[in-house]
């Protein structure tokens, strides 16, 4: 019976009660597929600099690094704001992709049939179904770049750098041509070619790499008119990679197009097998403790670990098969519609994990 060692970081706001919800559910789906799981819990975002001072402390890193895998709850709120911005919640997040060599940052946007009417776009865009894979480069660009601020004839002025290697880029653009030759076939690049050098080496280091995948159609379009398509046109869209700030934004939009971002999970990957899942939406501190918090994304994060981390694909299509069956019935009030049953975020949990 194979055995994996998660280290689980629940963050603040509603991070404990949704990984919580995720914990219950991946033991299930455990005893279900005849493999257990070991968790070591560490701190992460607010509650790190609570405890210690600051918002990744070395012993949390060496938990992860220990570990088969990392679930991740949410991190920030407004008690951390007047924190330097190099002690905020969020500055952990940035320190732990650089300490775990997460560069590959997965975000599907799917649209669940049951939820198919809280899409904000019309029938005749979505059509049947809706199913887009952003790979974000992760650990570069201009959130890792230089930065600082000046004063100049007496104004003050900051900046930051958007800055890429070649290496890094090719790396995160053969994980890109992975995932299309697993799914459709069809690969969009999203640069600002036209604009910055950064993205010219980005575009011009594809192209190199797409020589090594010829079954994979590959298409390059700038950021602004990507952002467009997305709500003109999403179902042109199979895989897209870009850079680190385009996939903060992109993914985004992509995410509520889905219908809400209370439903999508991500995986932050290494080169290795390791890697960090946590759903896309932050820690909404002003429900916090209140038992209404959507637990799904979680979840719905511990099948992409299945999938992508503990080698578990069938474990992973249960879980996703359970959420999917589950909304049909049940929903959690921010994803509500009359003539469901409104259930709270424990209860949520405890459905789909009677489902596995």
């Amino acid at each position: 019976m194979k055995n994996y060692k998660i280290a689980v970081l629940k963050g603040d706001g509603i991070g404990p009660e949704i990984v919580e919800q995720a914990i219950k559910v991946l033991d299930k789906t455990a005893a279900r597929f005849d493999f257990t799981v070991d968790y070591d819990y560490a701190d992460l975002g607010g509650v790190a600099i609570d405890n210690y001072g600051e918002p990744l402390p070395q012993a949390t890193i060496d938990k992860c690094k220990a570990a088969d895998s990392v679930l991740l709850g949410a991190v920030g709120g407004p008690k951390w704001d007047d924190q330097p911005g190099s002690n905020r919640p969020e500055a952990g997040l940035l320190k732990i992709r650089g300490a775990l060599g997460l560069f590959a940052n997965l975000r599907p946007a799917v649209i669940f049939q049951p939820l198919k009417s809280a899409s904000p776009l019309k029938d005749s865009i979505i059509g049947d179904a809706l199913d887009i894979m952003v790979v974000r480069e992760l650990t570069g660009g201009i959130y890792f770049g230089k930065r600082g601020t000046y004063e100049q004839d007496g104004v003050q002025g900051a900046y930051d750098t958007e800055m890429y290697t070649v290496k890094e880029i090719e790396r995160i653009a053969r994980v890109a041509f992975d995932m299309a030759m697993k799914r459709n076939k069809k690969l969009t690049s999203v640069d600002k070619a036209n604009v910055l050098d950064s993205s010219r080496l980005w575009r011009k280091t594809v192209i190199e790499i797409s020589k090594e995948y010829p079954q994979v159609e590959l298409n390059h379009m700038y950021v602004d008119n990507c952002a467009m398509q997305l709500v003109r046109n999403p179902k042109q869209f199979d895989v897209i990679v870009t850079s680190n700030i385009f996939g903060d934004i992109l993914s985004d939009e992509a995410s509520m197009i889905s219908g809400s971002i209370g439903m999508l999970a991500s995986a932050s990957l290494s080169e290795g097998k390791s890697g960090l899942y946590e759903p896309i939406h932050g820690s909404a501190p002003d429900i916090a403790g209140q038992n209404i918090s959507n637990p799904l994304a979680t979840i719905l994060s511990v099948s992409m670990m299945l999938k992508y981390s503990l080698d578990q694909p069938k474990a992973a299509l249960a879980i996703e098969n359970a959420v999917t069956k589950i909304l049909e019935t049940h929903r959690t009030p921010d994803i509500y519609e009359a003539g469901k049953a409104k259930v709270t975020c424990t209860e949520m949990g405890d459905l789909v994990a009677d489902l596995i």
